[in-house]
Order: C-alpha cells, then sequence, then structure tokens
C-alpha cells in the first residue's frame, strides 16, 4: 500500500465511542510499536469537517464508531512518538496508513499490517482488494525502492543520484495508473469505480468520466463522483487562466470578504502598485516567509499596497492564523464562486502576483523566492 503524508495540526484529538455493539470498523493490525491509533476522517465532499480521534487496541485489535451516515475518506495510522512544537502542535510528520472509503452504514473490517492490508464488508471491498492485488507487483518495487532513496538520503548522498536510482519508478507509477485505468473502463457499472478514478491522473480523468454508468454517477457514490468532476473543471480552468496571466495582461477584477465581513474590490487599489499573496493557514512555505513578508511591508509601505488572500482555511483558522502572525496588510479570505486562486491560475502556495496601477500584471513569483523581494527592490528605485 502506498506511503501517504499526514499534518496533524493540534493535539487536540476526540475519542472514538464506546462500547460497540457492532462496530463500524475492526481488526487487527500488526507491526505496530504504540498500543494507539489515529484515525484521521471526513465526508468525501467535505474536507473542511476533517477529524482526528484517537483508539485504543489490545494486542493489535480495535474496534470503533465513527458515525458511517455518509461516504467518508479514512485513514488508520499509529500514534507517533514525537515531541510537541513550541505551540504544543505536533511536527508534520511521514508514515504508513490504511486508507479506505466507509460506505454509509456497512461495517468493515481490515487485517494485516500498514505495509499490506486486506479489506473486509461486502463485495465493494472484494472488488478493490482484487485491484490492489493486480498492482502488488509494481508497488512493492516502489515501496523497496523508496527505502533505498530513504538510506540514501540518510547517508547524505547528493539528490542527484538519489533521482537517478529512483527513475525507474516513473515507469512503474505508470504501470499503476494504467492498471486502475482499466479497471474502471472494464467495470463501468461498479461503484468501487470511482473510488479507483479518484486515483488516477487528470489526464485519465478526462476520458473515465464518459465511461461510467448513469446508476454509478448518481448512486451511493455521487458525492465523491461530484468532488472529482468539479475539481477537475477547476483544474481545467486554472490551466485556461494561467495561459491569461501574463505580464502586460489586465489583473482580473475579483471582490472578496475582510476580517470584518465588507467587500474589498481589486479595483479600489487602481493606481497604485499591488501584490497579491496567495498563501494558507497550512502553508509551511507561506507561514515561513511572513517575516521578509512583513519586512518588505514596512519598508514600502505607502508605495505598495499588500493583500493576503486566504485559500483553503476555514474561517476560524484564517482568523487566528492573521492574528497570530500580526499580519499588518488587508486580509481576505478566497470563499465561494467564482473562486479567485482558479481565476489566477494558481496552482502552488505561496504564488504571488504585482499589479501595476493600471490593473496590470507585473510579475509572478511561485514559493517562497528571494527573487520577489529583488523584484521589488528594483521596482521602487
Amino acid at each position: 500500500m502506498k506511503n501517504l503524508v499526514y499534518a496533524l495540526v493540534g493535539a487536540g484529538f476526540m475519542i472514538a465511542c464506546q462500547p460497540l455493539s457492532r462496530p463500524e470498523i475492526s481488526g487487527t493490525l500488526t507491526g505496530i510499536e504504540s498500543d494507539t491509533l489515529l484515525v484521521q476522517s471526513f465526508p468525501v465532499n467535505d474536507r473542511d469537517s476533517r477529524r482526528t480521534d484517537t483508539v485504543a487496541m489490545q494486542n493489535g485489535s480495535f474496534a470503533f464508531n465513527l458515525g458511517n451516515s455518509v461516504l467518508k475518506q479514512v485513514y488508520i495510522y499509529g500514534k507517533p512518538s514525537v515531541k510537541p512544537n513550541e505551540d504544543g502542535s505536533i511536527p508534520a510528520i511521514s508514515m504508513k496508513a490504511v486508507s479506505f472509503l466507509l460506505l454509509p452504514g456497512q461495517p468493515i473490517k481490515i487485517s494485516g499490517s500498514l505495509d499490506e492490508y486486506k479489506l473486509e464488508g461486502g463485495s465493494f471491498y472484494d472488488d478493490y482488494n482484487e485491484v490492489v492485488e493486480d498492482c502488488k507487483t509494481y508497488s512493492h518495487k516502489i515501496d523497496s525502492l523508496n527505502v533505498v532513496c530513504m538510506d540514501m538520503e540518510k547517508k547524505g548522498i547528493p539528490g542527484d543520484s538519489i533521482r537517478k536510482v529512483y527513475a525507474p519508478a516513473k515507469e512503474w507509477y505508470g504501470n499503476i495508473l494504467k492498471i486502475k485505468s482499466d479497471y474502471v473502463r472494464q467495470n463501468p457499472d461498479k461503484d468501487v469505480s470511482v473510488y479507483v478514478m479518484s486515483q488516477l491522473s487528470r489526464d485519465q480523468l478526462g476520458d473515465a468520466f464518459n465511461v461510467l454508468t448513469d446508476r454509478v454517477k448518481e448512486g451511493m457514490m455521487a458525492p465523491l463522483y461530484q468532488r472529482m468532476r468539479e475539481g477537475y473543471e477547476k483544474e481545467l480552468a486554472r490551466d485556461k487562466a494561467k495561459e491569461a496571466m501574463k505580464p502586460g495582461n489586465l489583473a482580473p477584477e475579483f471582490t472578496l470578504k475582510d476580517l470584518d465581513g465588507k467587500n474589498f474590490d481589486l479595483s479600489s487599489l487602481r493606481g497604485k502598485y499591488v501584490v497579491l499573496d496567495f498563501w494558507g493557514s497550512w502553508c509551511g512555505w507561506c507561514i515561513k516567509g511572513i517575516p521578509e513578508m512583513k519586512k518588505a511591508y514596512e519598508k514600502y509601505k505607502g508605495k505598495i499596497e499588500f493583500v493576503g488572500i486566504d485559500c483553503n482555511d476555514t474561517e476560524d483558522k484564517w482568523k487566528k492564523a492573521v492574528a497570530e502572525h500580526q499580519l499588518p496588510w488587508i486580509n481576505v479570505r478566497n470563499i465561494g464562486e467564482p473562486d479567485v486562486a482558479v481565476m489566477y491560475g494558481v496552482s502552488g502556495y505561496p504564488t504571488k502576483y504585482v499589479i501595476d496601477p493600471e490593473g496590470k500584471i507585473a510579475k509572478q513569483v511561485v514559493g517562497e523566492d528571494p527573487e520577489f523581494y529583488m523584484y521589488l527592490e528594483a521596482l521602487m528605485k
């Protein structure tokens, strides 16, 4: 199974409900050092409702409920033994995990290890196990290569050498994607095909959408299908927008709510240089870049207006981050339609745009790059 990366953003975990007569999720997992599992879950069409539960194990066995009245994505992994950050949050960690869809009203049983596990609970999971089995030859090769490359990294071997060793994995990933794509085409009336489809590349998704039957699209898997469809269409719109976001072109107008709930219009700053900073409290590089941003803001105050556009946060997390980091510039939140990040072709965070006094795009910088500050300095001379 795949290695997954999860960032645990706080230590306030909820405890799964007990006791249980017929648990929704149960099983036995081996190879876990602690006696506690961390379970992350969210409805497939509402990632903002993500929750993390702690579940105790006895001799490797566990049983718990999440309330499976809606289709949910679930990840199970062993609770890590790590020291919290100074603010009490748990640092981001990489680990193997059990990953599955929890179907409404249908219990599931898990057995095996975090490296390789089996899902039981009906034909849906039987079908998914079949797909996983077909991919094993290549997934095992990738896992083995991951171990080799991680060992090389620990020994301080240069990244270029590691990338050369890892090169064969690209073909193996391609083989896995082909197996999954073929499965969807050959099984257009199976619910599990929607879940398999969610693991395909964007290029493959375009064809797969036209393969599935209406029964599958509109049935139990409808929330996941709809989320994928909307995401796919947004990516197409994002690509189209990127073509228009070139220096000299007019920056798209938008209206977003500020911290006080009032409308902010980009056009209200016409006649001034403007920096649009697309960021999020969840983005490590965005947070790391704040001190330099604040220095630049103070240096060019009155000459350039800064506008922080928060993306993919809840309102509470956005406001908390603005207050915690004492961001002195205009702060707005990207929510609703149209999606301003899509309008501006933003696919990585942070992304900064410099807009000239005529409202035209002057510069785009993706990532926390010194080039941005060098550009501002040259611009203000």
